[in-house]
């Protein structure tokens, strides 16, 4: 028989969990298999950079918590060994943990929970290659830019031409 003292502490871990599940905008799951120590740290330490929590986890853990959190989608992507970000921003883990993987083919994004919607590996991957929010503002402003200067280098280019044909 399992002893009591285990039971609640494995309880307290499924709902820590589950915790950050809920609190979390993005939650991605990878398999970390075949990173050195090296590799890992480093992938580490840009996750903390970015304010993600990152965590190996136990996959039995990861489930109950999963459940509890009413996302049952992740099942799906709990094999192997699991790592698990966690983040406030909704790109953010996505982001980095792809753009490791491009460098590290060890590291494999197996899926996640965006802004409470699964998505697969590819969606993970579809949603990393986004510009960030600045660089769409960015091109949104440019587009809405572009009508009042190109008026305004036409306008520029009547004055021009009438200057010339005046003087």
């Amino acid at each position: 028989m399992a002893n009591a003292k285990i039971i609640q502490e494995k309880q307290q871990a499924v709902d820590e969990i589950a915790a950050k599940l809920r609190e979390s905008s993005s939650t991605v799951i990878a398999d970390y298999r075949g990173l050195n120590v090296a590799q890992v740290t480093e992938l580490r330490k840009q996750l903390r950079e970015a304010g993600v929590d990152f965590q190996v986890l136990k996959n039995s853990l990861v489930s109950r918590a999963a459940a509890n959190a009413e996302m049952n989608e992740l099942e799906s992507v709990l094999t192997g060994p699991t790592a698990v970000a966690f983040g406030k921003d909704a790109v953010a883990p996505a982001k980095i943990l792809s753009d490791f993987a491009k460098k590290n083919d060890a590291l494999k994004v197996k899926g996640g929970i965006i802004d409470g919607n699964f998505f697969d590996a590819a969606q993970i991957k579809a949603l990393a290659d986004l510009p960030s929010r600045e660089g769409l503002l960015s091109m949104l402003l440019s587009v809405l830019q572009a009508p009042v200067r190109n008026f305004a280098l036409a306008v520029k280019a009547v004055a021009e031409k009438n200057g010339t044909e005046t003087a």
